[in-house]
């Protein structure tokens, strides 16, 4: 039985075109012997041909996959001026896509432990630590809880921040269930209801529709099924990631006092975003429109316009223009 999405919030933590590639990407991380289990990723490249500068960690969102940014990635390479000085590693998160396969990653299913697993993964193959993370929705919260436990000195000496934080819209702070229309929640309790497999994806959209969902989004939702004999199943762990998604709500995710030194965070709200009170909003802007003098990092706040939460679908174009930039400067 799947998590109760009523069980009472946990404590407050204090936190701060010119491409190519495979059509069939390789997944990494599935399987491998080590020490500690890491998770499933794939990597994004211009050329393979000189060896990469920069890295990039990419962050799926609750339910989500790498692949969900996989086209976009390649756009945002292609429109920075070295794309071969970089790398984009596109991550499952615990749970989901094919980490979800990966039996060494413990509970608690919350995001402090998500943004563990980043460090873990850093440390089994003897990568540098990230230039630059990406976080879309709950992936946003895990960016800001790696930042933070680096700062902290969670990860070890040998941890370094990261030098950009890209928060796609997600509130960096604790989400109050009471606001938005609570779709996340209803998605989730209908899948709740549901066997662990169901005949096909077909059979699941029309289900959903006929619940009063959208046809996107039960598209949506029946692409993360996969085949399992002659039914289909998830392709996630339901129990685990609604367990991340209440760690989610209840995090903080933001110190609104200080950034660490040598860091940016770049927070985007998408314009058509339920999911942001005006406290809030207001919170971000005068944190972004302090003056600073030198001693701690930076926090921009930009609006993406003509775009809902999923931002990388409504007006990519948008936030290419908004990332591409920012990021070529580094």
């Amino acid at each position: 039985m799947a998590t109760s999405l009523l069980r009472k919030k946990s404590g407050i933590h204090q936190l701060l075109g010119r491409f190519l590639s495979s059509p069939a990407p390789t997944y990494y991380g599935i399987g491998s012997r080590r020490s500690f289990e890491t998770l499933a990723f794939e990597e994004v490249r211009s050329s393979t041909e000189k060896p990469y500068v920069f890295t990039a960690f990419v962050l799926h969102g609750l339910l989500g996959s790498a692949r969900n940014w996989r086209s976009f990635s390649r756009s945002l390479l292609s429109s920075v001026s070295n794309p071969s000085d970089w790398r984009m590693v596109l991550v499952d998160l615990r749970n989901h896509g094919h980490s979800a396969e990966i039996k060494g990653l413990s509970p608690p299913h919350d995001l402090t432990n998500a943004a563990q697993d980043l460090a873990n993964l850093v440390k089994s193959q003897g990568w540098a630590w990230p230039n630059v993370v990406i976080g879309h929705s709950m992936g946003g919260k895990i960016s800001l809880q790696f930042a933070e436990s680096c700062a902290r000195g969670d990860y070890g000496e040998s941890a370094i921040l990261p030098k950009q934080l890209w928060v796609l819209d997600s509130v960096p702070g604790e989400v109050n269930p009471e606001n938005g229309d609570g779709e996340v929640e209803k998605v989730l309790q209908t899948l709740q209801s549901l066997p662990s497999s169901v005949p096909s994806r077909k059979w699941l959209v029309n289900h959903m529709v006929g619940l009063g969902f959208s046809k996107s989004l039960a598209d949506w939702i029946g692409s993360n099924l996969k085949k399992s004999g002659d039914r289909e199943t998830w392709a996630f762990n339901l129990d685990g990631a609604i367990q991340m998604f209440n760690s989610y709500r209840s995090l903080i995710g933001l110190s609104w006092s200080t950034t660490p030194k040598g860091m940016e965070i770049d927070i985007v709200r998408a314009e058509n975003s339920d999911r942001w009170e005006p406290d809030t909003v207001q919170r971000l802007e005068s944190l972004a429109a302090r003056e600073r003098d030198g001693s701690e990092g930076k926090v921009a706040v930009q609006v993406l316009p003509k775009a809902g939460h999923w931002v990388h679908v409504d007006n990519p174009k948008g936030l290419l223009q908004i990332m591409a930039p920012r990021i070529d400067a580094f």
